[in-house]
């Protein structure tokens, strides 16, 4: 508005880590610790939450359940005596 003026500083130390991360992609190599990250985050975390939500599908029901109430689907019958 009031003209060439510039408001702000310039960091130098900003606009090189600015540029890096703008560049990144053309320096990226598979390195041995780069493929245990990319295995690990893409394969096994989500393996891992997909193997424990399967084994806790329909096992337990939140509805009308009162205190002392069994969670379970297929709760144990309490042995009579």
């Amino acid at each position: 508005m009031a003209g060439g003026h510039q408001m702000v500083k310039h960091d130098p130390a900003i606009e090189r880590w600015n540029a890096m991360r703008e560049n990144a992609y053309k320096y990226f190599r598979f390195t041995p610790r780069n493929t245990f990250i990319g295995i690990v985050g893409v394969v096994i975390v989500p393996g891992t939450l997909l193997y424990i939500a399967s084994q806790t599908d329909n096992k337990w029901n939140f509805n009308g359940k009162r205190k002392g109430e069994s969670l379970l689907i297929h709760a144990p019958q309490p042995e009579s005596s």
